[in-house]
Formats: structure tokens, C-alpha cells, sequence
């Protein structure tokens, strides 16, 4: 087997601030969510906890619904992705993904992760805004598949398969968050994509 990999230049001294801000913005916010609820947190406080401006705040996100819409976990699946042996079957290339950084971005981020998906199943706003992320992280998702298969991103088939590989994640998520994030995530994620795999026999 060959591996395809994309080499990454490590960030700059002003990009790793700029993420470092970034995330601080994040944690920031979500502890004030977890304390007095999504609605009721404003981006004015949010900007003080995080020792910025609420003009600084919309530099990195345009809206206080960005904060829990937005994340790392398109680009992480993609370059994941991207570092695995070009034929290997996608399903098994996305459960090998989850052993490795990947899976140790979503471990990391599990009380956050956890919030957020409740947020944006429950808040009528930020869950109609989730459609079109949801799209969104299918045509990512699309991409990756095209350049490993050779196939065009806009293929039937390439679509079809980003949508429900999309489709079971979101499916897991909701299933985790019903139950109050207790059972081991990744485990699901390995456990149910192996339903791709072997086609839905039952």
C-alpha cells in the first residue's frame, strides 16, 4: 500500500496566537454557556472573560451563534484522511482516523462537545443553522473522497456516500447527548460505521 501524504508547514508565531486567542474565546464562552445558558450569555461577556474587545470577538467570529458552529473537526477528518494508504476502503481509513489525532481532538474536547451538541439541538436557531453546516461538512467530506478515489466530488455516488457517512455521525452525536455523554464516543463511532461496511444487512 501507498500513503498519501499532504506535508504541513508548522504555524507561524502570529497564527499560533491568532489560535490561541481563538480557543481561549471558545472556552471562555462555553464555561459562561454551561453557567447561566447559551441564550442568556451575551457576546459583551464573553469579550471580557476572554481579556479581548467585543470588536476583537467578531474578528474571529462573526456571531455569537459561530462559537458553537464553527470548529476544527472538518479540517481534522480531511487531513486525517489524507495520511491514509490512498486504497484503503474510506470507512476503514475514517476508524483508523479516529485512533489518531483525530480521535484525540474529540476525547480533548469532550465537555465542550458535549454542550455544543446539546446547544445546537436544542436552540431553534443555531439548529437550523446546523443543516447547512451539515452540508457543508459533506462537501468537505465529498472532496476528500474524490481525491482518494480519482472520482469527481460532484459524482452521485461520491455525494451519496459523504452524505451518509455525515448522517451517521450526526446520528451518534444525538445518541450520545440523550445520554448525557456517559457511553465512550469514539467506540460508537467504530462500533456503527462498521454498518457502511458491511452494507446494512439486517
Amino acid at each position: 500500500m501507498t500513503t498519501r501524504t499532504t506535508p504541513t508547514k508548522p504555524p507561524g508565531l502570529r497564527e499560533r496566537k491568532k489560535q490561541q486567542t481563538r480557543q481561549r474565546i471558545r472556552e471562555e464562552a462555553y464555561r459562561l454557556f454551561a453557567e447561566r445558558g447559551y441564550e442568556a450569555t451575551t457576546v459583551d461577556e464573553i469579550a471580557a472573560a476572554a481579556d479581548i474587545s467585543p470588536s476583537t470577538f467578531f474578528r474571529y467570529f462573526p456571531s455569537k451563534e459561530d462559537v458553537v458552529t464553527q470548529d476544527e473537526y472538518d479540517p481534522a477528518l480531511a487531513e486525517a484522511l489524507r495520511a491514509r494508504p490512498a486504497d484503503e476502503p474510506t470507512v476503514e481509513a475514517i476508524r483508523a482516523a479516529l485512533v489518531g489525532p483525530l480521535g484525540e481532538l474529540l476525547d480533548g474536547d469532550r465537555e465542550q462537545l458535549l454542550l455544543r451538541t446539546r446547544i445546537t439541538f436544542t436552540d431553534p436557531e443555531i439548529r437550523a443553522r446546523s443543516v447547512a453546516e451539515q452540508e457543508r461538512s459533506e462537501a468537505v467530506l465529498a472532496e476528500v473522497i474524490a481525491e482518494r478515489s480519482g472520482r469527481d466530488a460532484h459524482d452521485l455516488e461520491v455525494k451519496c456516500a459523504a452524505a451518509a457517512i455525515i448522517a451517521v455521525f450526526t446520528t451518534l452525536m444525538r445518541h450520545w447527548v440523550e445520554g448525557d455523554g456517559k457511553e465512550d464516543l469514539l467506540a460508537l463511532y467504530d462500533r456503527h460505521l462498521q454498518l457502511l461496511s458491511r452494507g446494512f444487512d439486517f
